[in-house]
């Protein structure tokens, strides 16, 4: 009997260890916050791939650039060493400097397609960042009327204690 009066004493304390009158806070949205919440960590991540992925086409771009910029210099100097170069050697070259810059122009177009995934996914994240940040925002406003709530009951157990041991010490 003792430990059955104990457990139940237990039971009611709370985390913070005091009594528990009133029932306990539950917001009714939590699963949904709980899935903006992931939805957000989910559009964080890709953004930081789609960074990721601009940077690396960042670097393949200026590394183009220099081999670009390298193959004009090479080319520059070697004609104005030989002199006369054939024919095939001049196609030769100038079909090798087409082709670097193709590489060139293509890294450039897969930039500002990086750069348009990282608009994209940015955008997504500032969707869920609000979404996340209202629905935590509404639970906080709901868990302070509770908490208002509780605070008002038991101000009015209070009061109607206080109320009775004064009827009491009056008669």
């Amino acid at each position: 009997m003792w430990s059955d009066r104990y457990s139940a004493k237990e039971s009611a304390l709370s985390s913070d260890n005091r009594f528990v009158n009133g029932p306990l806070f539950r917001f009714r949205l939590e699963r949904v916050r709980s899935v903006r919440e992931r939805a957000e960590d989910l559009a964080k991540q890709e953004l930081a791939q789609a960074i990721s992925r601009r940077s690396d086409t960042e670097a393949e771009l200026r590394a183009a650039e220099v081999q670009l910029e390298r193959a004009h210099i090479e080319q520059r100097a070697d004609t104005a060493e030989a002199g006369t170069l054939g024919s095939e050697e001049l196609l030769a070259r100038q079909a090798f400097l087409e082709r670097v810059e193709a590489q060139r122009g293509t890294h450039a177009s897969e930039l500002r397609q990086r750069e348009e995934e990282v608009a994209d996914r940015d955008a997504q994240l500032t969707t869920a960042a609000a979404q996340h940040e209202m629905l935590k925002r509404l639970r906080e406003r709901q868990r302070v009327e509770h908490e208002r709530q509780e605070a008002s009951r038991e101000q009015g157990a209070l009061d109607e204690i206080a109320a009775s041991r004064f009827g009491r010490s009056v008669a």
